[in-house]
């Protein structure tokens, strides 16, 4: 029983489909209105074609994922240049066995701060999700920015993966942002 990381294709639409309806359904019954709560088949597919898309396969069953959406693609709603995070999800039965973490490890370490030499990351949870923001804050993500998306408050948190790099930028995010790490702690 060995876990393996790859990039998903577009023939992996219906079972990541299913991985991640099963995953956020107690976001749906929270009623927190993620895209990924609601997505069908045909925008999963559009997802792993236009974001690169990891998964965890085990004995050829898919069982965690995450997407890395770059800041580049035109008309998608990016606050900074770094890569963002969205549609993780574990197998409900598979939970607290260390495999997200695994997962998360791998794209921030290995895929983004190694090989895309991204200085930050960031992603985005619902406020009211009970867990959510201290999970992602015990990795080392501080909230930076607040917004309203669909009645709900939205935190978005970065992680910075290399310092050095991160605080050279000749980005104006890393001043433009800062005062804002006051205000959402």
């Amino acid at each position: 029983m060995s876990d393996s990381i790859r990039i998903a294709t577009a023939e992996d639409a219906a079972a990541l489909h299913h991985l991640i309806r099963a995953s956020y359904e107690p976001l749906r019954e929270m009623n927190i209105k993620f895209t990924a709560t609601t997505a069908d088949v045909d925008l999963v597919r559009e997802k792993i074609e236009r974001h690169t898309t990891f998964v965890v396969e085990r004995d050829t069953q898919i069982i965690a994922t995450i997407s890395v959406r770059f800041p580049w693609p035109m008309g998608e709603n990016h606050l900074t240049s770094y890569p963002f995070l969205h549609w993780f999800a574990v197998a409900p039965e598979l939970k607290r066995q260390s495999i997200g973490s695994s997962l998360l490890d791998y794209v921030e370490l290995n895929f983004l701060r190694d090989q895309i030499k991204a200085p930050a990351v960031y992603l985005a949870t619902a406020t009211r999700h009970p867990w959510l923001v201290g999970i992602y804050e015990r990795r080392g993500y501080e909230g930076f920015y607040k917004r309203d998306k669909d009645g709900d408050e939205m935190v978005l948190l970065r992680k910075i993966l290399n310092q050095s790099i991160y605080e050279t930028l000749e980005v104006a995010e890393y001043e433009r942002f800062e005062p804002l790490l006051a205000h959402a702690q």
